[in-house]
This record gives C-alpha cells, sequence and structure tokens, in this order.
C-alpha cells in the first residue's frame, strides 16, 4: 500500500486554510492551496462539534479512504485540506465519494482525463 503525504504543523493547516480556494459540500469542506513541490499533501481536520472521539476517528477513516480511492486522479502540486462539517450522524461511504470527486472538480485538481482512460479498462 502506499504511504501517502500528509501536513502535520498547524501553520501548514492555517495556510491552506488563509491562502487556499474552498468548495463547501454537503458532508465535508475541501480547500486545496499550490505547493512549490510536485507532490501531493493531505491533511484532514474534524472538529469537535462532529462528536465523540469514537465518531471523530470514524470519519477520518472514511475520508481518508475516499482520498485513497480518488489519489491517481488527483493532480501532483497541491496542499488539500478536508474538513468534515459538524453533525453526530456519519455519512455514508458512496455519498462520501460522489461529493469529493464533485469538489475536486469544482476545484479544478481532479485529472478527468485519466479517470475516463482507467475506467473503460
Amino acid at each position: 500500500m502506499k504511504k501517502v503525504a500528509t501536513l502535520k504543523k498547524n501553520y501548514e493547516f492555517s495556510r491552506v486554510f488563509n491562502k487556499g480556494l474552498f468548495y463547501v459540500g454537503r458532508h465535508i469542506v475541501v480547500y486545496a492551496f499550490p505547493n512549490r513541490q510536485s507532490i501531493k499533501r493531505i491533511g484532514i481536520s474534524v472538529s469537535k462539534k462532529a462528536g465523540k472521539a469514537v465518531l471523530r476517528n470514524r470519519k477520518k477513516r472514511l475520508i481518508r479512504e475516499v482520498y485513497k480511492h480518488y489519489d491517481e486522479f488527483i493532480l501532483n502540486g497541491y496542499d488539500i485540506v478536508i474538513a468534515a462539517r459538524g453533525g453526530e450522524t456519519v455519512f455514508k461511504y458512496s455519498d462520501l465519494l460522489k461529493e469529493f470527486k464533485y469538489l475536486l472538480k469544482k476545484l479544478q485538481i481532479f485529472d478527468q482525463e485519466k479517470y475516463n482512460c482507467l475506467k473503460d479498462y
């Protein structure tokens, strides 16, 4: 399994939150900011308003799996932060897949051609 590069420092998250573009979905908010590297890095943020620790960790795991599903179709050179929106309910994996793909397309960091080529096989 491939290792995913992550954002770890508070200033990295702050830079993406303050300077990056974002789009809001029903369950998640996706922020993107170009970095000067040829890699993509991800950060996941779930606030305490999203529930207790077990629920927050479940949401983080779901978001991480959705990111891994679309990892190869996301353009390199971006820092991406995915923030779960508040609420005590856990969202469905299929709903999250559709929403994440839609938000990536809105941010113009989704490689549709590569996605279509691999989908045909």
